[in-house]
C-alpha cells in the first residue's frame, strides 16, 4: 500500500526538539528517598505524521508506557494517548512553547500535570509532575531529568 499520507505532520513540528534518546533519573513520593533510572525514546512514525514516546523506569512500582502524539487542525491542538502495562489508557493535553513543554488530563477521580523546562541547547530537559486524586488538593507526582544520549 502506498501511504501518501505518511509525511511530516506541520502542527508537530515543534516536538522535533524532544526526537532522540533520552536516559532519566528521578524522584516520586511512592518511593521517597529512591533514586529513579530509565530511559525514554521519542521517534517520527509514519513519516513524521505522529511521534512515538516509549519510556520506562527500572522500578517495578513503574509501568512501561508509550504515547502517541498527534493533532487537531480545526482546535489547534496537540494530544497524547498513553497506554501501558497495566493496560492504562489516557488521553492527555500537549502544548510547547520556546522551551517549556506541559501535558495534562483533568479528570475529577485522577488528574495529573507534567511541565517540563528544555536546557541546554536541547540536551537536558528538568520536569515536574503533580498529581491529584480528590479534585482538589494537587501533591507531588514524578520528576524526571532528562539527558540526551543521541
Amino acid at each position: 500500500m502506498n501511504n501518501v499520507a505518511a509525511i511530516p505532520n506541520p502542527a508537530l513540528k515543534p516536538l522535533n526538539v524532544l526526537v532522540g534518546r533520552w536516559n532519566t533519573t528521578g524522584l516520586h513520593p511512592f518511593v521517597p528517598g529512591k533514586k529513579l533510572h530509565g530511559s525514554v525514546i521519542f521517534d517520527w512514525i509514519e513519516g513524521g505524521a505522529f511521534l512515538r514516546m516509549q519510556a520506562e523506569i527500572d522500578h517495578p512500582q513503574f509501568p512501561t508506557g508509550l504515547a502517541i502524539f498527534g493533532s487537531d487542525n480545526a482546535s489547534g491542538q496537540i494530544f497524547m494517548l498513553y497506554f501501558d502495562e497495566r493496560e492504562i489508557s489516557r488521553k492527555y493535553e500537549f502544548s510547547i512553547k520556546g522551551n517549556q513543554w506541559k501535558w495534562w488530563r483533568d479528570h475529577p477521580n485522577f488528574s495529573q500535570r507534567f511541565t517540563v523546562n528544555i536546557k541546554d541547547n536541547g540536551n537536558k530537559m528538568v520536569s515536574k509532575g503533580e498529581m491529584c486524586r480528590d479534585g482538589k488538593k494537587w501533591e507531588d507526582d514524578l520528576s524526571l531529568t532528562y539527558i540526551r544520549i543521541k
